[in-house]
């Protein structure tokens, strides 16, 4: 007989919503001792997976260093300095998240290919001809991990800016006071209190970066990713892609183990309970110049320049627009994020209220599997899904043979509900996130109050709570929504037939080198996830606290240049 706090309906519905979230993930770990999977590992072995590994790894340490040296400078210099125009960089640098690397990866070939305008200005210039002059391939491993830094280093800046403002205030005046300058205070002292931030936004980025499939494809790279869809969908072989779906499991589990070590037994905690605002050195001249432009290069190569090439391309195309065929693919778009959004927000919802009723290690462990999700690629959560999927409806086509001499086909793979299910599994978390935080703001005394009225949890919930965290459901939603209208792999492969979003379209049509069309798909899904980035960057500027200005400094003093 199970405990009477156990027997709660609230508590085994959040039970069971974890199990459903989570198995996709057992389906895809138990085709690891499905038969024939030795020869298929020995297969995989001598043949593709080494270099699967090596690009795979060679790709992550890029970004890493790439997204830690752009986040963390971007970071420093618009909290700790003071220049021209430092405030409107606060939010522009999160601009390059609302575009899709494989957006990005569309704009930068057409402006960097032989035939492209640069080039082409560069053999105008100076009469070269094929063969006369060396430029960087876009198409390669650096050119992929060069996306990915563009659109993936606001992860890090974000998280490190507020660890910058939070911990650094006092901290920086007692070393001052003790004769450090600014860039000694930021290596021994700002950068080290900012280590688990930072080392959180890095791990998002890998992992948004083992993710990718749009980007690595379209440029060619040899990655997990890439290899599972090809072994899915080109070559038909299912177990060899859920193979390759486990290692890419296991890289996923890697980079948050050393997420995890690289955090330490690091806890910093304010001494006197309140963030106290660093004082901000200010640069002229020259330094300040410098400081703009670190600060501008991000924002034009990571949003101003892609967007400005997706607008040319989409106007030299103009005239083979079909504007009823756009408005259909972004109608799909919209069903889908909208049914992800509207369900991730409710179950997210059921999670956190149960844990809050409920507080015991059973409502703890569902809403940690349930975050487990957002760290897996949406290539392997498509493979996870198809396993059960497809032995239920071989199970319901069995009984439908038996018992009514009819054949029901495949009811669950290749539809609607498989695509908003992987959506589900993959960004539950992000909307779990946050409406916790928003009901977390909420206290217990309301509760109390609403039970001395009579009202049970679900009156409390629907009358007493929804209206003070509303903002909050609202935010979730929002999220969840931009997310899946960017997502790729996992709609690429388990959309229904003849049914395309923005993003396979836009896939599709850049595949086929048809960037104009591709361009027109891109700018919507840009468009659509600039409108949160800016809500986003509006909290955090009302959350942080108000920065003041030291009274003067020296224009050329060392530690001020130094401290880019």
């Amino acid at each position: 007989m199970l405990p009477r706090s156990l027997r709660s309906p609230l508590v085994l519905t959040a039970v069971a919503l974890a199990v459903v979230v989570v198995l996709p993930v057992l389906a895809l770990g138990s085709s690891v001792f499905a038969a024939g999977t030795a020869d298929v590992w020995r297969h995989l072995a001598s043949t593709v997976l080494p270099d699967y590994l090596a690009t795979t790894v060679v790709l992550l340490v890029l970004v890493g260093l790439g997204v830690t040296a752009v986040g963390v400078g971007a970071a420093w210099l618009v909290t700790m300095l003071d220049f021209p125009g430092r405030r409107g960089f606060e939010w522009l640098l999160v601009l390059p998240m609302a575009m899709p690397a494989y957006v990005m990866a569309y704009a930068y070939t057409d402006l960097l290919q032989f035939a492209g305008p640069v080039q082409g200005a560069l053999r105008e210039a100076f009469g070269w001809q094929r063969g006369d002059y060396r430029f960087p391939e876009i198409r390669s491993t650096a050119g992929a991990a060069a996306m990915f830094v563009l659109v993936l280093y606001p992860y890090v800046y974000l998280l490190a800016r507020t660890a910058f403002v939070e911990r650094t205030g006092s901290v920086l005046e007692v070393s001052r006071s003790l004769g450090l300058g600014p860039w000694s205070s930021f290596l021994r002292l700002s950068l080290p209190l900012a280590r688990p931030a930072i080392a959180g936004g890095v791990a998002l980025a890998l992992m948004e970066t083992l993710a990718d499939y749009g980007t690595v494809s379209y440029f060619g790279v040899q990655t997990f990713t890439t290899g599972i869809y090809r072994a899915w969908l080109s070559l038909g072989d299912r177990q060899a892609a859920a193979q390759l779906a486990c290692a890419l499991l296991g890289f996923v589990i890697v980079v948050l183990a050393l997420e995890r070590i690289t955090r330490g037994r690091a806890h910093y905690a304010l001494a006197g309970g309140r963030a106290r605002a660093p004082v901000r050195l200010p640069l002229r001249r020259g330094h300040a110049m410098l400081a703009a432009a670190a600060c501008a290069i991000p924002v034009i190569a990571g949003f101003v320049l892609p967007a400005f090439v997706l607008l040319l391309l989409a106007f030299e195309a103009r005239a083979d627009l079909l504007p009823m065929h756009y408005l259909q693919l972004a109608a799909n778009s919209c069903l889908v994020a909208g049914l992800a959004a509207v369900l991730a927000v409710g179950l997210a919802t059921v999670l956190a209220y149960a844990r809050r009723l409920h507080p015991m290690p059973v409502t703890s462990a569902a809403a940690r599997a349930v975050g487990f999700g957002y760290a897996i690629p949406g290539a392997v959560i498509a493979v996870g899904i198809l396993i059960p999927l497809g032995l239920v409806d071989h199970a319901i086509d069995a009984l439908a043979r038996r018992w009514f001499d009819i054949s029901t086909g495949l009811l669950l793979t290749g539809t609607l509900f498989a695509l908003v299910y992987a959506c589900l599994v993959r960004f539950l978390a992000v909307a779990q996130e946050t409406v916790e935080t928003g009901l977390g703001k909420i206290t217990r005394a309301m509760d109390d109050a609403a039970r001395s009225l009579g009202f049970g949890p679900a009156h409390t919930l629907w009358h007493v709570h929804r209206p003070l965290m509303w903002g909050s459901l609202l935010t979730a939603s929002l999220l969840v929504f931009v997310d899946v209208m960017k997502e790729l792999p996992a709609t690429l492969a388990l959309r229904p037939f003849n049914f395309d979003t923005l993003a396979t379209r836009a896939y599709t049509y850049a595949s086929d080198e048809r960037l104009g069309e591709a361009a027109v798909a891109s700018l919507l899904i840009v468009a659509v996830g600039t409108l949160p980035v800016l809500a986003l960057t509006r909290a955090i500027r009302r959350r942080a606290p108000t920065l003041s200005r030291a009274p003067s400094a020296s224009p050329a003093h060392p530690a001020a240049a130094g401290s880019r």
